[in-house]
């Protein structure tokens, strides 16, 4: 395991505040309702529920938005949401992912293609940078919950593959199918985490300069900023004073 100083994930956090706090609480949603659909609406006996609750808990979204996009899944008029990956290359030849939960295919995909192609990139086949992506488990933390060695030491306990620490929190990596065990096991010694969730982890980090980092940090904000878009990846990375130009 090794510690890793997160400079690749500067553009990612700026800009974020509570502006954006309603878009958020609609994608939290969108995904309850979706995740009850899928199997039981009991948190319980279903532990994709489980999970998107306990995520939505960590956003400080109110119990009773959460209530209510449970309830919606049970709804006769609620609509069907196709989950979709989208991939492909953002400006410098970064490999990017975009995860949708759509009721319109035609819709979602046109507007990933335009912010795509309006922003330096290109929209190829799925599969096309997949393979460059490991599907993991990814369980953060606060950095208050304690120094980075409590954390790596509980993180091998816990049968974990990977930590990252910085100065805002620590991220361990699990495999996907131990994520929920691991998480378990963590919660026993760090408390609950602030969030769970599987993620696309890039195997390697293409290196791009500040110039093209405020490109692909558009093409990044503009499809979050899109309802249909649930989540981003990118394996970018760059200097740290090249990050600080941003």
């Amino acid at each position: 395991m090794a510690g890793h100083s997160h400079a690749k994930n500067i553009m990612h956090r700026k800009g974020k505040s509570d502006a954006v706090r309603s878009k958020v609480f609609s994608k939290l949603a969108r995904e309850i309702t979706v995740a009850a659909k899928m199997g039981q609406p009991d948190p319980a006996f279903n532990a994709r529920l489980r999970l998107a609750v306990a995520n939505a808990r960590s956003q400080s979204m109110p119990k009773d938005n959460i209530d209510r996009a449970i309830k919606k899944a049970a709804g006769a008029d609620s609509e069907n949401y196709d989950e979709i990956r989208y991939e492909g290359y953002g400006p410098g030849g970064v490999a990017v992912i975009v995860e949708a939960l759509t009721d319109n295919r035609n819709r979602t995909a046109s507007n990933v293609r335009s912010y795509f192609s309006k922003n330096g990139g290109a929209l190829g086949e799925t599969g096309s940078v997949g393979f460059m992506f490991d599907r993991v488990g990814e369980i953060t933390y606060p950095a208050a919950v304690g120094t980075e060695d409590k954390v790596m030491e509980a993180a091998i306990e816990a049968g974990a593959d990977d930590v990252e620490s910085d100065e805002e929190g620590h991220y361990i990596y699990t495999s996907f199918e131990t994520m929920a065990e691991v998480s378990a096991a963590l919660e026993a010694v760090l408390g609950e985490a602030e969030a769970v969730k599987a993620i696309w982890r890039p195997q390697t980090q293409t290196q791009i300069d500040a110039e093209k980092g405020a490109t692909l940090m558009k093409l990044i904000n503009t499809l979050e900023e899109d309802d249909d878009v649930q989540n981003v990846y990118s394996n970018f990375d760059m200097s740290d004073e090249d990050a600080a130009k941003l």
